[in-house]
């Protein structure tokens, strides 16, 4: 009886569906995804880390052309190649902007303001980073599949332009908007004026990169820019180890168990012995331990296989190549100072010697690591150790538009107060590394004894106070005084460039725009090859291209009317 029920049903079935067959097969598959059942927040989701991934690779590499990071090589052109900027290309054409355009057919048809104005910013910054990179690339003729399979680039002032125009039309939509919030916004929970903020800050850098005087007094009259270290627009990166791994890239390199990236000799100068008193005194940055951490106190006494110094077995500053002393004979060599900071110089492209132990680490801000509080502790500890990877990349801040404004200010004429600007930037940008702080208060809190006896917190005795903060930016504002017009741009620039740590992108921007600072450590040989204006376009894309043809490394993008750079 059983055994005929299940034969019935099943030529009941047989017969029902043999009936539409024909009609069936032309039906969507139910399980298949399609504009309408999509999930727009799950792609919102993946632009978001598309996103952060294009921020990633445009700033790795011009952070080390402008000396942020560390460059391994002997001469410029062999520091790049086409494969430098592979992830870059492919996180935006194949990914970012494929993802972008669904989302936009689906936000705006349901009304999804906020989903499609914040993409369209995400698109934009891509957009003008592509260009301030690369130079011309493709646009009108991209993203149309197998209709254009060479798609030939656009000039790259017409794709500033449409970038501008996107940002215009995403401060359009955001304004006022109703709509609901994506479910998931890293940068800033969904908030509308807080993107329109950055949206702003955005069309500000590119209009200062184009030299746009007119542009930059017209967004700073509408009074809608960043201004506020609360409005800063930040990747912020997790603390999970493993299924996924969430943590900022600066703390898995030196975190885990391997050695880590070389840290730039220079950078970390700039903040431990660039300044100096009448009395030859350093005047010491109080970022310096929320920057950098060190594995040991001493940098120039340690076993001599440990150095790459290329001119010397050990750090020798007597041995610092002479075509250092014309630029800053001040200028650290093979390490950036003897209390322990220790990195490579630029242009170093020595072998590797055992020197895991002594390099010194990202610290707390940006890349989540250690406080740097004198306890000189390999960091090398599977992830178990300062803010545990919880760090952002920091793509504009409030204190950067200080520096911008103040750079136009200078060098463009436009409305703004450089002086008062410059001293506005360097508050807001100490601000928020000592914000960073509260991701290791309970280590901050923890009470030690020092070897003559005393005690107290750490964040009593290595967190600077006021007055020492206080005293730092009265050493840059007198010195900024004191200064011609040429000293004074070289200043703000300069601390532009250290409020600018984790973003080597803007750095680079900087240093083409305005050839600051001054004192940039030279390469170790004299001859090191003409420097990176631009990189070379992505082999994935020359290489697949017919109406794409290589450029050179000394190619400028449109806007770049800087001075020569070495």
């Amino acid at each position: 009886m059983k055994l005929f029920k299940n034969l019935m049903i099943l030529f009941l079935s047989i017969g029902i569906f043999s009936c539409d067959m024909t009609d069936l097969e032309l039906q969507d598959n139910p399980n298949a995804v399609t504009p309408e059942n999509a999930s727009i927040n799950d792609l919102y989701n993946n632009i978001q880390l598309s996103f952060r991934n294009v921020f990633f690779n445009a700033q790795a590499a011009p952070g080390a052309m402008a000396r942020m990071y560390h460059l391994g090589s002997y001469l410029y052109l062999s520091a790049t190649s086409p494969n430098t900027m592979n992830g870059l290309w492919n996180n935006a054409y194949s990914t970012l902007f494929p993802d972008i355009d669904a989302l936009l057919n689906l936000a705006e048809a349901r009304g999804l303001d906020i989903h499609a104005g914040t993409a369209k910013i995400m698109k934009a910054y891509t957009l003008l980073t592509l260009v301030d990179l690369l130079g011309d690339v493709p646009l009108s003729e991209a993203g149309q599949g197998t209709d254009v399979i060479s798609p030939s680039a656009d000039p790259g002032s017409e794709v500033y332009a449409a970038a501008m125009g996107l940002l215009d039309e995403a401060i359009g939509q955001l304004s006022g908007t109703s709509a609901s919030r994506p479910a998931v916004d890293n940068y800033y929970g969904g908030s509308a004026t807080k993107w329109i903020k950055a949206a702003n800050s955005i069309k500000l850098k590119a209009a200062l990169n184009m030299g746009d005087a007119g542009t930059i007094n017209s967004l700073v009259s509408g009074g809608n820019l960043i201004s506020d270290v609360a409005d800063d627009f930040d990747f912020t990166y997790g603390t999970q180890r493993a299924n996924p791994n969430s943590r900022h890239p600066g703390y898995q390199s030196h975190y885990e168990v391997d050695d880590g990236d070389y840290l730039s000799n220079y950078y970390m100068w700039l903040l431990r012995a660039d300044k100096t008193d009448d009395n030859g005194n350093a005047i010491i940055d109080p970022r310096i331990r929320f920057y950098f951490y060190r594995k040991v106190d001493d940098a120039v006494n340690q076993d001599a296989t440990t150095y790459s110094c290329h001119f010397s077995t050990f750090p020798d500053q007597s041995a610092k190549p002479d075509h250092w002393l014309t630029v800053d004979p001040d200028l650290p060599y093979c390490v950036a100072s003897a209390d322990g900071y220790s990195g490579r110089d630029h242009l170093n492209g020595e072998g590797i010697p055992p020197d895991g132990p002594i390099r010194t680490s990202y610290g707390l801000y940006p890349s989540g690591g250690q406080f740097d509080d004198d306890s000189f502790q390999d960091t090398r500890q599977r992830g178990t150790t300062g803010a545990l990877g919880n760090g952002i990349w920091p793509i504009m801040h409030a204190s950067f538009v200080d520096f911008m404004r103040a750079e136009a200010a200078l060098t463009l004429g436009t409305n703004d107060d450089a002086r008062a600007l410059l001293e506005s930037g360097i508050r807001k940008s100490i601000s928020k590394v000592f914000s960073f702080g509260s991701k290791v208060a309970s280590t901050l809190n923890t009470t030690v004894t020092l070897r003559d006896g005393s005690s107290g917190t750490i964040a009593e005795l290595y967190v600077p106070g006021q007055d020492k903060i206080d005293g730092y930016v009265d050493f840059v504002m007198n010195a900024y005084d004191a200064a011609d017009a040429d000293g004074k741009l070289d200043i703000v620039v300069k601390e532009y460039y250290i409020a600018a740590w984790g973003n080597g992108l803007e750095a680079y921007n900087m240093y083409r725009r305005t050839g600051k600072p001054a004192n940039m450590q030279p390469g170790l040989e004299p001859q090191v090859g003409a420097f990176v204006r631009s990189f070379l376009l992505p082999a994935n894309h020359v290489d697949r291209n017919a109406n794409a043809t290589q450029k050179t490394i000394t190619d400028r993008v449109f806007w770049d009317n800087g001075p020569e750079v070495y």
